[in-house]
């Protein structure tokens, strides 16, 4: 199963919110390859023979989401936190001034 997750722009920042309960800050693993921002969980599970369970839904032993980034966003400002089930990926953009220009020639 894939968490859900919530998307924001805003003027200096995108935020990603994934809905993630039940795990720890140590089981998740965060890479930024070129464009493509990848998230992926692992929480090792031991039995719980505790709880006899008749429907159990927001358990995450593992899962990976990818997210292809728009232009502008600034490698060096991509910061993540979890808290109370969520994890918040912050990334900066690039300030206008230090994105790229680059002039096309038409051949």
């Amino acid at each position: 199963k894939v968490p859900n997750v919530n998307i924001y722009e805003g003027a200096t920042e995108y935020k990603i919110e994934l809905a993630a309960p039940g795990l720890n800050k140590e089981d998740f693993k965060i890479d930024l390859k070129k464009d493509n921002l990848s998230v992926w969980a692992e929480k090792k599970v031991e039995a719980d023979t505790q709880k006899d369970y008749t429907r159990k839904e927001f358990e995450y032993t593992s899962f990976a989401r990818s997210f292809v980034l728009p232009e502008g966003v600034d490698a060096d400002k991509i910061s993540a936190e979890y808290t109370n089930g969520i994890l918040y990926i912050t990334i900066g953009k690039l300030d206008d001034a230090k994105q790229a220009h680059k002039e096309i020639v038409v051949s």
